[in-house]
């Protein structure tokens, strides 16, 4: 007899694992000229490893414990290192020596902040299911992501399952409720993806664009000074849990979020009104408004409160130069909704 949701703590994530390079240039050359990098800064990426970053920055009180794959080198060295510090476990992690750790150079333009991105997948390529210790696990929930940039796990069996799949199913028959989180991928590619995951999922997380391409449904959102879609929004949440999503979806884009529970429930919540000036950097703004999301639902918290730690864990983020670096506790970050305010949703 498996351990009840009771019995059972803390989240275990799974899948990407990145070293983010962020260094800005001082001019963008043409080919065959010379451009000079002024400064390089590291951080942790991935939407497996950011999950786990940003629930222990958020002061998650209960364990946090990280699975995937990291090359004997530098960067993965400083992934453990990098969770050590913060209380994330790493006991699921496996270090290989036949590929590099994944990493993304973000090269930035100096002054202008316009970023483009050169991505090593690395030893994200060689993540199998049977890294992932869910058989094991007396974690609660279980996050993983994410399809389409892992070459194994993306793979089809021969009964037609991707890696994902019976990763999944294996932590859902194990008593973990489970989370994916997707990546921005061409929409007929991340709906192929995505899908065949839908079933063995109690929660999915994701921003518009991912729930309309996994939905099939068209959704208008735009920036956080703009008019959004909401019931587009809603109608490809609603389509999310038709195609298999077991008890919440929960759609976020830049002016708040939506959720949507099986009974049918709808919750809005409007993103922090943060003043001009303090955002830095929005790389991870989604992964910690999930994160928020996450650690609410662990601690059986209304969808409302979980929508607004959601949105408050995002403010603090875009207040970091990192992917994750600006998640702060969880009081303080909102404290951010209490003292700046709340976008209204309409």
């Amino acid at each position: 007899m498996g351990l009840s949701w009771q019995e059972r703590a803390g989240v275990l994530c799974a899948g990407c694992i990145v070293v983010d390079a962020a260094k800005v240039v001082d001019v963008w050359p043409t080919p065959e000229r010379l451009a000079m990098i002024e400064s390089v800064n590291l951080s942790t990426g991935g939407p497996g490893l950011n999950m786990a970053v940003d629930l222990a920055r958020l002061g998650a009180p209960f364990p946090v414990g990280l699975a995937g794959v990291v090359g004997d080198d530098d960067h993965g060295r400083f992934v453990l290192d990098e969770c050590a510090a913060v209380g994330v476990g790493t006991g699921g992690v496996r270090v290989t020596a036949d590929a590099a750790t994944s990493f993304t150079d973000a090269m930035v333009l100096k002054g202008s902040g316009v970023r483009t991105f050169f991505h090593h997948a690395g030893a994200n390529d060689l993540l199998v299911p049977d890294d992932v210790p869910v058989g094991a696990s007396s974690a609660r929930v279980f996050h993983c992501g994410s399809p389409g940039i892992h070459a194994a796990m993306d793979a089809l069996d021969a009964a037609g399952d991707s890696g994902w799949v019976r990763l999944l199913r294996a932590a859902r028959a194990a008593g973990l409720r489970t989370n994916l989180e997707l990546v921005g991928l061409d929409a007929d590619r991340l709906r192929d993806l995505a899908r065949p995951c839908l079933p063995h999922l109690d929660y999915l997380v994701v921003n518009e664009v991912e729930a309309s391409a996994v939905a099939g449904v068209e959704v208008k959102a735009v920036g956080v000074d703009g008019a959004v879609d909401w019931a587009g929004i809603e109608t490809a949440a609603r389509g999310c849990l038709d195609l298999g999503v077991g008890r919440l979806v929960v759609v976020h884009c830049p002016t708040g979020a939506l959720a949507v529970t099986k009974d049918g429930d709808v919750s809005r919540q409007g993103s922090v009104l943060l003043p001009p000036g303090v955002v830095k950097n929005a790389t991870g703004a989604g992964d910690a408004f999930a994160a928020g999301v996450v650690l609410g639902l662990h601690e059986d918290l209304p969808v409302e409160e979980c929508l607004r730690l959601g949105v408050c864990a995002a403010a603090a983020n875009l207040q970091g130069a990192g992917t994750s670096d600006g998640v702060v506790a969880a009081a303080e970050c909102l404290a951010l909704g209490d003292g700046y305010g709340f976008r209204a949703v309409r």
